[in-house]
């Protein structure tokens, strides 16, 4: 039986190829989740791939990850920088939490520099464009060994 990995995306991701395209790239979000969905493939895994601007909606589905899912990929975008609740969410799930950026934060403005989510990540990818994601779903692979 496959593990299932959720794959959470942050608010304005669905923006993503139109977005600043001199940061974030000219993909697509629904081109990651083919990419995503491939990579999990090759790698003996399932994902859901899932995006919501709504706080709450993350949250939720993370409470829900701890039923269904084996470990959570997480690119909680600007939620990074001020949200306790999704920490508090991710500190209640078992499996491997990876938080993902497709720019390189440390880089940016200051406040950026800032993520609650890294308390609770097992590693981060940043800066890496959208090819943190597959590099974030092999790593998994390897902690879900």
């Amino acid at each position: 039986m496959t593990k299932t990995v959720y794959i959470l995306n942050g608010p304005n991701l669905n923006l993503l190829g139109q977005r600043e395209p001199e940061i974030y790239g000219a993909e697509t979000l629904d081109d990651v989740a083919v990419a995503c969905a491939d990579t999990a493939k090759t790698a003996g895994l399932t994902c859901r791939f899932l995006q919501s601007n709504w706080e709450g909606q993350l949250i939720d589905w993370i409470h829900e990850a701890r039923d269904a899912a084996a470990g959570i990929i997480i690119n909680p975008a600007a939620l990074t920088h001020t949200s306790v609740a999704i920490l508090d969410a991710l500190n209640s799930f078992d499996g491997p939490v990876i938080e993902v950026h497709i720019s390189q934060v440390h880089k940016r403005e200051a406040f950026r520099h800032h993520s609650y989510v890294s308390q609770r990540a097992d590693a981060v990818m940043a800066g890496f464009g959208t090819h943190g994601y597959l590099l974030a779903l092999r790593h998994m692979q390897h902690l879900l060994a």
